[in-house]
């Protein structure tokens, strides 16, 4: 009797471990200026996670040498452009085993020539080209208070009513019709839809527009809404 009290209760403390164990992200940024001190902060205040930084292009090599394996959720806020073959095959690689992505703000102008990029992300802020018609470009504005209504309730939305952010806009984005949209604003400069979640081979995919600077960053509700988004994506973690 006293032995499987013993068992029960060492089963118990292992449980409670795994139980504990934060959640891993790979943390990338690099191509566009930030509020650095008050971007970290926001997931230093996130005792769950433990994440890691990795700058581009320095980023982009350490997912072609299969670092990204190591983590649990990937978290882009980078606005990065060159990618080499090697690297594009790696970011494939992770979607067909599931890793789990989020993408925020400006990552969704990043890889304007691989196109696959778009199929994972759901969406594109497309960038001014010659290649491209002037109507299809997308549109940008900063200062701009956005209110958000909830799309559809999921564990990322869960617990709000309404969001508002002092934030920048993007218009005029291309957003595919399969993704399942999470947030959506009325605001005459901005696209329909500013967050959403996707699915590309067996990756789960969030993207979540709002959160150009550290008036966002410190927000309860930013705060909020992207520890309710990796802990989501950490679900599908394989």
């Amino acid at each position: 009797m006293m032995k499987k009290i013993i068992l029960f209760v060492v089963v118990s403390m292992f449980a409670s471990v795994v139980m504990a164990q934060p959640i891993k992200v790979m943390l990338v940024t690099g191509g566009h200026s930030f509020d650095t001190l008050q971007f970290f902060q926001l997931f230093d205040r996130m005792p769950e996670i433990e994440y890691e930084h990795f700058a581009q292009p320095n980023a982009n090599k350490a997912i072609a040498n299969g670092i990204a394996d190591d983590f649990d959720v990937l978290v882009f806020y980078d606005m990065w452009n060159k990618i080499t073959r090697d690297e594009k095959a790696a970011y494939i690689r992770l979607t067909k085993e599931g890793k789990p992505f989020l993408f925020l703000h400006h990552s969704l102008v990043s890889y304007q020539n691989w196109p696959a990029f778009e199929e994972i992300v759901g969406g594109r802020y497309v960038e001014q080209s010659r290649k491209v018609p002037e109507e299809e470009w997308s549109e940008y504005e900063h200062d701009m208070w956005v209110y958000c209504s909830i799309e559809n309730y999921t564990p990322v939305t869960a617990g709000f009513r309404e969001l508002r952010f002092f934030d920048e806009v993007y218009n005029n984005i291309r957003i595919s019709d399969n993704v399942r949209p999470l947030l959506r604003t009325r605001h005459p400069k901005s696209a329909e839809y500013v967050a959403w979640e996707n699915r590309y081979n067996a990756s789960a995919i969030v993207y979540i527009q709002p959160g150009h600077d550290k008036r966002t960053y410190e927000t309860d509700e930013y705060r909020k809404l992207l520890f309710q988004a990796i802990q989501y994506l950490n679900t599908f973690n394989k």
